[in-house]
């Protein structure tokens, strides 16, 4: 486990388990929210985002949460050794963006951009929910049945296996270092 991609729809809690994996790996952590906008939610240019990425993800050691584009998010998932996919059922999605958008009126989201805009980021988490699970989540399903003979693939359904998954790591990572 030496370069790890989380993807998923939004509101999954990919920020949050990216966090945790990171604390108990000692991997270091990218969000690709961080990589595509500065502070105050300025986008950054999609070619400079795109050769950022390109570079980041030849480095030996990563954990990358977020999608940022078909390009990025294939190009990532082709490098990892380990593919984390929160897949769970849509009314929890919808039901965390509306909980990350709460607490985000008091404190900035994790793996989101200093003095991010929270009520375009939610409503941009909202719009992106039903396409997501329309376009995206059959290729995810797809992408993670193919590569599962060749890469550590976690396939995440409910927020008890998240919670699992996550433990099992931090056990894992404390016995053997």
């Amino acid at each position: 486990m030496n370069r790890v991609a989380l993807f998923g729809n939004a509101g999954g809690g990919k920020s949050s388990l990216a966090l945790q994996l990171a604390e108990a790996t000692g991997l270091p952590l990218y969000s690709i929210d961080k990589l595509q906008y500065r502070a105050g939610g300025v986008q950054v240019p999609h070619q400079q985002y795109l050769q950022s990425h390109a570079c980041l993800v030849k480095q030996p050691e990563w954990i990358i949460d977020g999608f940022g584009c078909m390009t990025s998010a294939w190009e990532r998932f082709s490098a990892a050794d380990t593919l984390v996919y929160i897949d769970l059922p849509l009314w929890i999605h919808g039901f965390w963006v509306t909980k990350r958008l709460f607490k985000g009126l008091f404190r900035n989201p994790e793996g989101w951009p200093e003095n991010s805009p929270i009520w375009r980021g939610s409503w941009t988490s909202y719009k992106v929910l039903w396409l997501c699970h329309r376009q995206l989540t059959p290729q995810y399903r797809q992408l993670v049945k193919e590569v599962a003979m060749t890469k550590q693939v976690n396939h995440l359904t409910s927020p008890a296996e998240i919670r699992q998954f996550a433990q099992s790591v931090r056990q894992g990572y404390s016995r053997s270092h």
